[in-house]
């Protein structure tokens, strides 16, 4: 990057994941010249969209990656139960139907699906998996854009934003250890949330975000976002909520991905430090109710907790990459766990007792309940009673923030004033707080990416050309 001289182009897409690339290709077919800036090196490109497997889309029909239709209806009950109705219905909705048959969009610009996965995820109806992942997609899409001619550059951080009354002029970048201008007659903000950034989750979680793991790529640092809001961008979305799931608290700080995510606990117990159960463990299906389980993780003591089964359930679910601690007893795994023995013995014991097996049945919300039991365990109580037993060691996995800019239905950013930027664009986990005002449901990040990723890349490249 020239220090000297400013680059010029008509649209620029700050970001490097999936909406950042589905707002390049978009504006590229569209005709505008289009320069991707990417922090982050190129062997780690595609910011969080890299640890995906699956996309949630409307789709009338099953086919050869999906085993049956999910229609409108079916996935706005979805989206309005994990958020609890704290979402922008408009935006929902227009998520939802723009939706519709995406994958045709997607495989023909690379991704490529795999058959239905079967098991206990619950989303062969309603998810697409890609084959190879994330990173696959992202390799993908990467190679389609520089097939468009999208102009990008890696390890180029946007360093601050030059607004002029809610327009952008341009955009002072950082590469190579020289800093320079780029010009664009409009901009497309896709950087995602602030997740990476602990001091700044400090701020709405004190000094407990210090032990948050975050699942997602570490250059996720926020600063887009906090440059918008200093230049009058509205502001969207709880600060403390997020996506936060349950990990194996064995994980790297940054970057551990899927692989460290635990898909056990509703198959078991999830104790405290303490050796005490805190919430229900089978409260709803795995995918509508996984990302609750970091907040909640987040509020136990030393923000650890452990979730543990036994020998009839260890192969019921998707292991985490590293091995599970095993005991032949319960107080000789409290020991492994440096839990007390006999108030972890006490926690099964009381557990045992309240379990009322039915037909357990891992594909729906089967009849095996606790009775009198506080926190009881709605669907899959089954008593742990067959040796060995098993344990992963629990944190909060940060994978996204929801605090985020407020946009319209035409992706442009809104102004505290009420006005709509005529140049600004936001797209993907920057502007997901508009539709996630909590909860989460599994694949739902990659459709608002990409279906604002569109519409960003639609709406920069029409005022960019006219």
């Amino acid at each position: 990057m020239n220090a000297r001289q400013p680059i010029e182009t008509e649209v620029l897409v700050i970001g490097g994941g999936n909406a950042a690339l589905c707002a390049a290709m978009t504006a590229r077919e569209a005709g505008a010249r289009v320069l991707l800036l990417e922090c982050a090196p190129r062997d780690f490109r595609g910011g969080n969209s890299r640890h995906t497997r699956n996309l949630r889309y409307l789709h009338r029909s099953g086919n050869a990656y999906l085993t049956g239709p999910y229609l409108e209806d079916e996935f706005f009950s979805d989206l309005m139960r994990v958020t609890e109705g704290r979402t922008n219905e408009q935006l929902a909705l227009l998520t939802i139907r723009e939706s519709a048959e995406i994958g045709e969009w997607m495989q023909s610009r690379g991704c490529r699906f795999q058959p239905p996965l079967s098991g206990t995820l619950h989303l062969a109806r309603t998810n697409a998996h890609f084959l190879g992942g994330g990173k696959a997609l992202m390799n993908a899409y990467y190679a389609t854009a520089e097939k468009l001619g999208v102009d990008i550059r890696y390890e180029a951080e946007v360093r601050d934003l030059e607004i002029h009354d809610g327009t952008f002029v341009s955009a002072a970048v950082s590469s190579g250890g020289f800093t320079g201008k780029v010009k664009a007659k409009a901009v497309v903000a896709a950087s995602g949330g602030f997740q990476a950034n602990i001091e700044w989750l400090k701020e709405y979680w004190g000094e407990i975000a210090d032990n948050f793991i975050v699942r997602g790529t570490p250059y996720d640092t926020g600063r887009m976002l906090r440059v918008l809001l200093d230049n009058g961008a509205r502001a969207v979305g709880d600060p403390r909520q997020c996506h936060a799931v349950a990990i194996d608290a064995r994980a790297p700080k940054f970057d551990g991905g899927i692989v460290t995510r635990l898909d056990c606990v509703p198959f078991g117990i999830v104790v405290n430090n303490q050796a005490r159960r805190f919430y229900d463990e089978g409260e709803d299906f795995w995918p509508k109710r996984y990302a609750i389980w970091g907040r909640l993780v987040a509020g136990q003591p030393e923000q650890t907790a452990t979730a543990i089964v036994d020998a009839k359930s260890i192969r019921l679910f998707m292991p985490s990459v590293f091995p599970a601690i095993e005991a032949v007893t319960i107080p000789d795994l409290a020991v492994k766990l440096k839990l007390d023995p006999d108030a972890l013995r006490e926690t099964v014991t009381a557990f045992n007792r309240a379990t009322r097996t039915g037909d357990f049945d891992p594909s729906k919300l089967d009849g095996c309940h606790t009775v009198h039991l506080d926190p009881p365990k709605s669907h899959w109580a089954r008593p742990l009673d067959t040796p060995p037993y098993y344990a992963y060691p629990l944190r909060p996995g940060i994978t996204f923030t929801y605090l985020g800019v407020t946009v319209n239905e035409h992706a442009q950013l809104m102004l505290q004033d009420g006005r709509p930027s005529a140049n600004i664009f936001a797209a993907g986990e920057i502007m997901a707080g508009n539709i996630l005002g909590r909860g989460y449901m599994a694949g739902f990040g990659l459709t608002i990416g990409t279906v604002f990723g569109r519409i960003a890349g639609r709406e920069a490249a029409r005022h960019a050309l006219q």
